[in-house]
């Protein structure tokens, strides 16, 4: 107690110096918190979106579909199984079918997705319910999403051209009605898509009883096993691509950070090894009065270590306020540049702070601040009270 005294006591009368390298340790405290709890808040958000929108509790696949290869959409189609029809019948999974087309919005030519579903599903938060009751005779009822909109030019009650080629690879074409515009942060189920009824795509492309995609609500207990015709896709495997975007930004971001902290941690060493510099007088009239090496050391290593709970503290004080504004307004982005992004991710990201973070970001923090703060103290162990006294640095 008498040791952690001192050193508090010499800790504050170096003034301007250790409040420097304090707010400068508070800053990076705080800052790592942030940008970590923004990258969870993003996973979070991603992930609740697309699973809200398109990915729902997982899916089955036909073996052809590549969501990144539009040339394997062709092909993409077959009979649903039987097991898997039975589930669909009492409105326990839901089939989607996908076909290449396009659309000619003002005479230009527009190669878009035609996208069927189910009117009447619940499982996706998609407004299929628009496509119900639509009775205009020879007029395809359509959704499109907002940047479909922007790109075409499309709005609610425009009429537009769609061509296809139907399973036997002949061309037709009919009307398209725009009956309603989502708004939806998940661009894969926006960007170039027409969702139309999905016994009208079927009977469009001669294809009855198949899909390209079998999703399933969210909360299932368990997917139907995979085929070699059909493969399962679990939660995990279709949000893959989130987490590791995640992951890769809070491996950058903690680079900058390490940085920042790192330039503190070298103020907070030169800080010792000046102390321990200047002191030796200091350390000789201790060690004479009976205060050991191992004292001696203590003393000065609970000076530097100070220095992290003067920070953690600080950045308590001017932090929590800062980190709640932040989880309540967001951090607020164009919406023209999020487009740009490509992902799932809204124009306003909010943070999510949990105590795993707090603990993990003030340990790393106080840790590294023993350590630094401990190493420049190994030169006492070399020291002679009696050339100590002298002024002699030994």
């Amino acid at each position: 107690m008498l040791s952690l005294k001192l050193a508090f006591r010499n800790l504050t009368h170096n003034g301007i110096r250790t409040w420097l390298n304090v707010f400068v340790l508070s800053l990076s405290f705080v800052l790592i918190i942030y940008t970590q709890g923004l990258y969870e808040g993003m996973a979070v958000q991603m992930v609740r979106d697309m699973s809200a929108w398109e990915v729902g509790g997982g899916q089955l696949w036909h073996q052809a579909y590549d969501p990144y290869d539009p040339l394997s959409w062709e092909d993409a189609h077959g009979p649903v199984r039987q097991d898997v029809q039975a589930l669909i019948d009492r409105g326990e999974a839901l089939p989607i079918l996908l076909r290449q087309a396009a659309i000619f919005p003002e005479g230009r030519v527009s190669n878009i997705v035609m996208k069927g579903i189910e009117p009447s599903q619940d499982f996706l938060e998609l407004p299929s319910a628009a496509l119900l009751n639509f009775e205009e005779e020879g007029v395809i009822p359509a959704v499109i999403g907002g940047i479909m909109s922007r790109s075409s030019g499309l709005e609610v009650g425009d009429y537009v051209t769609l061509r296809w080629r139907d399973v036997n690879g002949t061309f037709d074409a009919a009307e398209v009605k725009i009956v309603h515009v989502m708004n939806t942060f998940v661009q894969t189920v926006d960007r170039g898509q027409l969702w139309v009824p999905i016994d009208i795509l079927r009977s469009m492309l001669q294809m009855p009883g198949q899909a390209s995609i079998i999703v399933f609500p969210q909360g299932v207990e368990s997917l139907p096993a995979g085929s070699s015709e059909w493969l399962q896709k679990s939660t995990d495997d279709l949000l893959a691509e989130v987490y590791n975007l995640v992951k890769t930004k809070q491996v950058g971001g903690s680079i900058m950070f390490a940085i920042l902290m790192a330039m503190a941690l070298l103020a907070i060493f030169d800080s010792q090894v000046l102390a321990i510099f200047r002191r030796h007088k200091e350390m000789g009239t201790l060690m004479a009065m009976g205060m050991t090496r191992w004292n001696v050391i203590k003393l000065f290593t609970y000076e530097g270590s100070l220095n992290g709970v003067l920070a953690i503290l600080l950045g308590a004080v001017w932090g929590i306020p800062f980190l709640n504004w932040s989880a309540r307004t967001g951090l607020s982005m164009p919406e023209e540049s999020m487009e740009q992004f490509g992902m799932a991710l809204a124009s306003t990201i909010y943070p999510e702070f949990t105590l795993k973070l707090f603990v993990i970001v003030t340990s790393l923090l106080f840790i590294s601040v023993v350590v630094v703060s401990f190493l420049p103290t190994r030169r006492i162990t070399q020291l002679k009270p009696t050339e100590a006294l002298r002024g002699r640095r030994g």
